[in-house]
């Protein structure tokens, strides 16, 4: 049986490779085992190394899913399946440039929508290689040559189909129309790997701009009517809205940031040059090209911060409200405890009146005239006093605690 297994090894796996697996299972076999092994344990061992070496071919096999448009902006296929490493040897690519790609196009099954937004959300990065550019930048994997662009696809589940296919069709559809420009427009011609990343950027800056609008309609909504009055639902909102405004900041961010980094690094922009390399500070063109969407970014990204502020600000000023209507509850309770204080006094001068025990007042003819004026006086000083150091506890300003300190 694991002479069988053995033979199912795949054509790229070198005759050495099935040697050492050989005799590392038949030295395992003599010298770890006892003579009256179990035949299970060959049927483990002979498991093992079928599932090592369908690993093997598994990874060898990976597929990736691309759209490709050739020099004159045409779709030349689309949602085609390549193997990686044929891919890899066509383009002369290293296994590090697909790290990122290989997450976001597993072929792993079918993902939940919470790893699918994961896999979205990476770290926007531009490399530039010898003779392509390779962009990630947002949900957008694309390679970028100087007569040929690949944008690669995510192998997905119904979620991302549902949320992805639309957004994937405007990309498709604007860089057919980028890069078809200068074929039917006679004009000074652009190269056509800048064709291909404004196409890219466009799409990127379109879509944050959208979402930005977004959030800014629904938390302009959303203060107005906390303005109006502070309900708890109101604030759970709020909470929602801005974890997901901070989400969207940091994806912006990242854009802007990614832009500022290229602008001022010259190496990557003249290597960006793909059909008429540059040297030296003579990237005039897509200078001016990254720096028009960096501006754009860098809108977007004080929109949100002046959004963020609104929010905090907002925030401050309903903790002010809340703190100040603790502060009128409290003060009602004190007034309240006053009052019941002072009647307490009252209660109980009349008390030691009423006592079943004899005393001089109970044989003067004024004695309750005594009592209940000797009571009355007591509530009113009583309260009288309370009030006025409630009132003085009311109006605490800056001034007292200066007067403190000194």
């Amino acid at each position: 049986m694991l002479q069988t297994m053995l033979n199912v090894i795949p054509r790229a796996t070198t005759k050495s490779t099935a040697h050492l697996l050989r005799h590392s299972v038949s030295t395992f076999s003599t010298k770890a085992t006892p003579k009256n092994k179990p035949k299970s344990r060959d049927s483990f061992e002979d498991l093992f190394i079928y599932k090592t070496l369908s690993s093997s071919k598994s990874q060898e096999n990976e597929l990736i899913k691309c759209t490709i448009f050739n020099s004159q902006g045409q779709m030349t296929h689309h949602g085609k399946d390549v193997p990686k490493s044929k891919f890899m040897k066509q383009y002369n690519l290293v296994p590090r440039d697909f790290r990122k790609l290989s997450k976001h196009t597993s072929t792993s099954g079918v993902k939940s929508p919470s790893s699918t937004m994961h896999n979205i959300e990476l770290v926007p990065s531009l490399v530039t290689r010898k003779n392509c550019i390779m962009l990630n930048l947002l949900n957008i994997r694309a390679l970028i040559q100087k007569d040929q662009v690949t944008i690669f696809d995510s192998y997905s589940s119904a979620y991302s189909i549902k949320h992805e296919s639309h957004s994937q069709s405007q990309l498709l559809k604007l860089m057919e129309n980028k890069l078809q420009e200068n074929v039917s427009n006679h004009q000074e011609k652009e190269y056509y790997e800048f064709r291909a990343l404004e196409a890219i950027l466009i799409h990127i800056i379109s879509n944050l701009t959208t979402e930005m609008k977004v959030h800014k309609t629904i938390l302009t909504n959303v203060l107005s009517g906390l303005d109006e009055s502070i309900e708890r639902y109101k604030l759970r909102y709020l909470l929602i809205q801005s974890k997901k405004l901070a989400q969207f900041q940091q994806k912006a961010t990242l854009i802007r940031d990614l832009l500022e980094d290229l602008l001022e690094r010259d190496d990557e922009l003249n290597d960006m040059y793909l059909t008429d390399p540059r040297t030296g500070t003579n990237h005039a063109e897509i200078e001016m090209l990254l720096e028009s969407y960096y501006k754009t970014a860098d809108e977007i990204v004080q929109t949100v911060e002046n959004l963020r502020s609104q929010i905090k600000t907002t925030e401050e000023i309903i903790n002010i409200v809340l703190d100040s209507n603790r502060n009128e509850l409290m003060l009602l309770g004190l007034k309240f405890s006053t009052g019941l204080l002072s009647m307490g006094v009252a209660l109980y001068l009349a008390a030691l009146y009423g006592m079943n025990l004899e005393n001089f007042i109970e044989e003067s003819d004024g004695g309750f005239e005594f009592v209940v004026i000797v009571s009355s006086i007591a509530l009113a000083v009583l309260l009288y006093v309370c009030v006025k150091k409630i009132k003085k506890v009311e109006k605490v300003t800056m001034m007292n605690f200066k007067g403190q300190r000194r």
